[in-house]
């Protein structure tokens, strides 16, 4: 497979780098340049938001192109009219985010998605961005367009600071601030699962808006924070406190205490219909693979996740904690 990813030096980008290489493939990452490209790529540089940003890919031909894009739609717009002739498949990594919020619980790929368009200049809102980014998609592509509705990814190489927050949190040991309800199922995927199954679906010609997430309750918050506890291999103690009184002491999920989302909330981003995906190959490791590999891959790095700068930091203040906890 000749594979051209735009960007590839990060979280999921470089999921599809390392997939595609381990299978055999041509890689070529095209970005700005501010982070080293893997090993063994061909590297472009350009900034695609930039007025003759695309100079570097003007020419040459790909089986298939691979796209993260989380902002402007015109970004999308012009990469994919630019490749359309000259790729045989463009897979979008989108979001379930394009059903707005709240969606219902489980929404199916039929579901509405936000009013968008593929002009659109503004990225200041997500489901917006990533609508405009598949009708952009498919405007060039047709039904050639993979769109990979992701939801929660996690796994190494993580740059929005979920997992490694609950790792790190969790090695640091002592009591632990565990939200309830201990058994209450989560929905995510493994970036190289995400991966994986993409590159598979592109090689076989799969077109259309795919949920690329695990099944509702493949996990729970019981099996994610005990994992962590066990390859940290800390002394933490997970004391579990219910939902209500968390949220009376202002403690917001999914930004404080990442993952974590309750209410219409957890119905939206923890119970969607993957049954197409499933039926169409899409497997998922266990969580306990995942966590260890992120734990593994943040040592390796010294403990200190990189962020991306347009994401707000994760995690919830020690003393906010503390008081939780009668500490």
């Amino acid at each position: 497979m000749r594979l051209l990813v735009l960007g590839g030096t990060e979280f999921v980008g470089r999921a599809f780098v390392d997939e595609a290489l381990a299978l055999g493939g041509d890689v070529t990452v095209f970005n700005r340049g501010t982070h080293e490209p893997p090993p063994g790529v061909t590297a472009l540089r350009g900034d695609r938001s930039a007025p003759g940003g695309l100079a570097a890919i003007e020419r040459g031909e790909w089986d298939v192109v691979v796209d993260t894009w989380s902002w402007a739609p015109s970004a999308v717009r012009d990469s994919a009219r630019l490749l359309a002739g000259r790729a045989g498949h463009y897979v979008y990594v989108s979001s379930r985010s394009v059903h707005g919020y709240p969606a219902p619980a489980g929404a199916d790929e039929s579901a509405p998605v936000v009013a968008a368009s593929p002009d659109d200049e503004d990225a200041a809102d997500y489901s917006r961005a990533k609508t405009g980014g598949e009708l952009a998609a498919v405007a060039a592509f047709g039904d050639r367009a993979l769109l990979a509705r992701a939801g929660l990814i996690l796994g190494p190489y993580e740059n929005i600071g979920r997992l490694p927050w609950w790792l790190t949190r969790v090695a640091r040991g002592g009591p632990v601030l565990a939200p309830g309800p201990a058994d209450l199922g989560l929905q995510l995927i493994d970036v190289r699962d995400l991966a994986s199954w993409c590159l598979s679906a592109a090689g076989r010609g799969l077109g259309g808006a795919y949920n690329v997430v695990s099944p509702p309750g493949f996990t729970t918050t019981r099996e994610l924070l005990e994992s962590c506890v066990r390859v940290t291999g800390s002394d933490a103690e997970l004391r579990w406190l219910d939902a209500e009184t968390i949220l009376a002491a202002g403690v917001r999920p999914w930004s404080d205490l990442p993952v974590w989302i309750v209410g219409e909330g957890h119905d939206t981003m923890h119970r969607g219909d993957v049954s197409k995906a499933v039926a169409a190959g899409l497997r998922c490791r266990p969580i306990e693979e995942t966590v260890a590999d992120t734990w593994a891959w943040l040592r390796s790095i010294g403990g200190h996740a990189p962020m991306r700068g347009d994401r707000p930091a994760v995690g919830l203040d020690p003393e906010a904690e503390a008081k939780l906890l009668g500490g």
